[in-house]
Order: structure tokens, then C-alpha cells, then sequence
């Protein structure tokens, strides 16, 4: 009974998102209390245990999400995002120039949200497409797989940084074994993939080619943007190497697992970035606070239905579903890594989105790490990864790519959808082989 209670909720959920159109953190918090009420949970606990879950989640997810907003804004607003990409083509070439955009797209959407990311990256697309003259999805397909990737696979995202909560993996080994997934799967779903479609030549569409670009000058160095964007990404790795190899008691051991943390090591980046990319860069406090807050009201919605998606979760718990799926599910012989990549993808499917996938399959999945002591880590990347396929139209970044891009539906399918699918096939095979020797 309490499957058959779950996977109705889970049906409502998906009712009330695509059919209703109801704004997704509505929908996870009334099948939370719908959900908790029909597995049996006093109604007086009810409301408590989606604060508890709400506040959980958000508790160690609000401080790394703002920051990475705010980050990803500075250094789109200054120019920053523009000079790595324009460095990188000019050191790739013309010829190469879409292994130079997904290795922008890959940099800067480390601190990007993926929507946030497509939309701020789109113009230099365009900018790029037309002076090089070739093909738009030649540039527009690297990058959009890039910020997929790490989207799916790579903290401070909300998504595997939110997973990481849910089954109490340690973040920055997420990083590096989510980097490990990260680099071929963004290669292979992104200009080796483009050989597969290059038939398809879409104009840019009117209207849209209206980017601000920055002149020389109004920018700041590479070797600045590049270092700005990529402290988080250092110190978080260099805590998770410490781990590995250092002394708990030594002092650098101690020093690293601080400045790794991804609250201290986002703080520190953006603190850099306020200088980096505006006091130095001629701007006012007040000019740089209000990118900053624009940057945070940009994320509020995201934040709440990450914590919507927390709430369901503790109901989960609380009510012992999670505890009666473990049990059900500890005598199969299926790997729980596969098992949570399968919920995952599932769930992607039928209702669209990739966050609200990736937090109900952590719910669910959740007993399993304690159950059956697989890795943690690589639960982060199965589930985040299972979130990710195929992208179907209830999805909203279907229809980005496919507006953006000017492209039918059955184009977009082709495209989208189809690289999609190669970045959640090859993350579930990736955290397979790591399983291996972890």
C-alpha cells in the first residue's frame, strides 16, 4: 500500500505540473502533505515535517546557490564570460572553434545555472556563429551540452549540490568524481555529436542577434576571468584531495576542508569577484550590489523548489516509505546506483523537470546508501545523471534550445533531446566504471 499511496502522488505531481501548469514548489509541497497524510502521518505533524524538510534542504543549499547566482552575474555583466570565450577562439582557430565554445560553456557554467547560463551565452553564440560564418548548431550544440553537463554532474549546481544533501555526500568528492564524468561526456555530447546533425543549418532568428558586446577594453584580462570563475572549483577540490591523502590532524588538512567548503569557497570567489569584475573594472559599490541582488531574485524560484523537493523528501522518510522502499528493494540484485539513475529517469520523463526528477528519485532512493553502503558520491551522479535524459517537451529547455536555435520540433528531438540522452547514458556508465574502483 504505501507504493501504490507513492506512486499516485507522484501521478498527482506530475498532473498538477504539466496538465495544471502549477508553479512546480506548489506542486511538491501539496503531494507532500497529500502524500504524508495518506501514509498515515498524524495531519498536526504534517506541516512540521515540511518545514523540517524544507528548512534541511535549504539550510546547506541557500548560501552555495546565491553565491554561484551572484558569481555567474559578475562575471557575465563585466565582460568576463565574453573575454574567456573570445581568448579561447583565437587560441583554437576558426576551424576549431566549437571545441573552444564547449570549453566556455564547460567553464562558465560551473558557476551558471543552465538556463541562466544558455541565456547569457546565447548572444555570443550568435556574435560568433555570424563573424566566423559557420553553422550555428556547429557553436550552439557544444555549448549547450557543456552547461548541461555540468548542470547535472558538477557542484555548487543546485541540482547535484541539493542531491548531495539528500544522501549526505561529501560535496567536493561529488566535484571530482563528477568531473571525471564530466569532461568526455561533454566532449563526446557536444562537438563529436554535432558530426551526427551538421546537416541541419538553421538561419539566427530575427530579433535575437541583438547581443551587447563588449570592446576590448571594457573587459578584463583572461587570466583574471578564468582564475575569478574557477576558485570554487579549486578550493572545493583541493579539500576533497586533502581528504584523500592528508592526516585529519594536520594542520593543511584542516586549513583545505575549511577553505573547501562550498559555503567558505563560493564566499571567497565572489569577494574576489566584486573586485575583479567591478571595483577594478570602474564600478560603484552600489552599481555591483544591485547585479548582485538582481542575480539572487533571478534564483528565488529555483531555490524554493529545491526546498519543495526537500519537503517531500522528509515526508518520505517520516511517514517510513523511504525506510519500507529500502527494505523492499534490499534483496534485489540490482545495483542501487542503477536503481536511482532508473527512478530518476523515469520521473524526467514524465514530468519534465530535471530538479524536480533529480529530488523526488533522492527521496526515494535515499535508504539505499545506508542499506547497502554505496558510495554516496556516485549516488549524487546516477540520480543526477537519470535526471537528465532525453529532455521531452514538458521540459523548458526544450523549447529554449529549440526557440533560440530556430528549429522544428522534430529537429529539436533530433538535437536536443538526442544529446540529452547521450549525457545520461554516458554519466550512468561513467559512475558504473568509477563504481568499480571506489
Amino acid at each position: 500500500m504505501p507504493l501504490i499511496i507513492l506512486a499516485i502522488g507522484i501521478a498527482i505531481l506530475f498532473f498538477l505540473i504539466v496538465k495544471v501548469k502549477l508553479n512546480s514548489f506548489l506542486s511538491l509541497v501539496l503531494v507532500a502533505g497529500i502524500v504524508g497524510y495518506a501514509e498515515g502521518l498524524p495531519i498536526t505533524q504534517i506541516i512540521p515535517t515540511i518545514e523540517k524538510g524544507l528548512g534541511g534542504t535549504l539550510g546547506g543549499l541557500a548560501i552555495v546557490v546565491s553565491f554561484g547566482a551572484m558569481l555567474g552575474k559578475l562575471m557575465a555583466e563585466s565582460g568576463g564570460a565574453q573575454r574567456i570565450a573570445t581568448t579561447l577562439i583565437n587560441v583554437f582557430g576558426r576551424k576549431n572553434v566549437k571545441w573552444a565554445v564547449c570549453i566556455t560553456g564547460f567553464i562558465v557554467g560551473i558557476a551558471l545555472f543552465y538556463e541562466i547560463g544558455f541565456v547569457l551565452l546565447i548572444p555570443l553564440v550568435f556574435t560568433i556563429a555570424a563573424s566566423a560564418k559557420i553553422p550555428l548548431l556547429e557553436v550552439g550544440i557544444p555549448m549547450a551540452a557543456a552547461l548541461s553537463v555540468t548542470h547535472g554532474f558538477l557542484p555548487p549546481h543546485p541540482g547535484p549540490t541539493a542531491i548531495a544533501v539528500i544522501y549526505n555526500a561529501d560535496i567536493g568528492l561529488t566535484l571530482v568524481y563528477g568531473a571525471i564524468i564530466a569532461i568526455p561526456t561533454a566532449i563526446v555530447s557536444g562537438p563529436l555529436f554535432y558530426n551526427c546533425v551538421k546537416g541541419l543549418n538553421p538561419e539566427i532568428p530575427e530579433g535575437l542577434y541583438n547581443p551587447k558586446v563588449f570592446k576590448d577594453d571594457e573587459m578584463p584580462s583572461f587570466l583574471t576571468s578564468i582564475l575569478t570563475a574557477l576558485i570554487p572549483v579549486v578550493l572545493m577540490a583541493a579539500a576533497a584531495i586533502a581528504k584523500l591523502t592528508l592526516a585529519k590532524d594536520s594542520l593543511l588538512f584542516n586549513v583545505l576542508t575549511f577553505l573547501g567548503t562550498p559555503d567558505m569557497a563560493l564566499a571567497i570567489s565572489v569577494s574576489i569577484a566584486i573586485y575583479t569584475f567591478g571595483l577594478s573594472r570602474g564600478k560603484s559599490m552600489t552599481e555591483i550590489m544591485k547585479t548582485v541582488e538582481s542575480a539572487v531574485l533571478a534564483i528565488a524560484m529555483i531555490l524554493l523548489i529545491v526546498g519543495g523537493g526537500g519537503a517531500l523528501k522528509q515526508i518520505l522518510i517520516d511517514s517510513g516509505v523511504g525506510k519500507y522502499i529500502g527494505e523492499l528493494l534490499s534483496g534485489s540484485n540490482m545495483s542501487p546506483l542503477l536503481l536511482a539513475w532508473l527512478i530518476a529517469a523515469v520521473i524526467r520523463i514524465a514530468c519534465g523537470s530535471a530538479t524536480v526528477a533529480a529530488l523526488t528519485a533522492g527521496g526515494i532512493a535515499a535508504p539505499l546508501v545506508a542499506l547497502t553502503g554505496v558510495s554516496p558520491e556516485l549516488m549524487v551522479l546516477a540520480t543526477g545523471a537519470g535526471s537528465l535524459i532525453i529532455s521531452p517537451p514538458n521540459d523548458p529547455g526544450f523549447w529554449l534550445f529549440k526557440e533560440f536555435f530556430g528549429l522544428t520540433v522534430k529537429e529539436t528531438v533530433k538535437t536536443w533531446c538526442a544529446l540529452e540522452t547521450i549525457i545520461s547514458v554516458m554519466g550512468l556508465i561513467g559512475v558504473l566504471v568509477i563504481s568499480m574502483f571506489v
